[in-house]
């Protein structure tokens, strides 16, 4: 009969939940949502984009509070 073998838990012992993410988690979310935006942003100058201006004042106006 195999004995059965000790492993360790790192669930801690008062019953709360504690979650640790790695750096990259939140970055590359973070990078890639920042690049799509700058991909809708850059579609204005195409020749066939139809769009209301309305919803371009409002992404320029994103763009200028995220950049400062």
């Amino acid at each position: 009969m195999p004995a059965r073998t000790h492993t360790p838990t790192t669930h801690p012992a008062t019953g709360s939940v504690e979650v640790r993410l790695p750096w990259w988690a939140i970055a590359l979310p973070a990078i890639a949502f920042a690049a799509l935006l700058l991909l809708i942003m850059g579609s204005g100058e195409a020749q066939a984009a139809t769009t209301d201006p309305a919803i371009s004042r409002l992404l320029a106006r994103i763009t200028a509070l995220v950049t400062g």
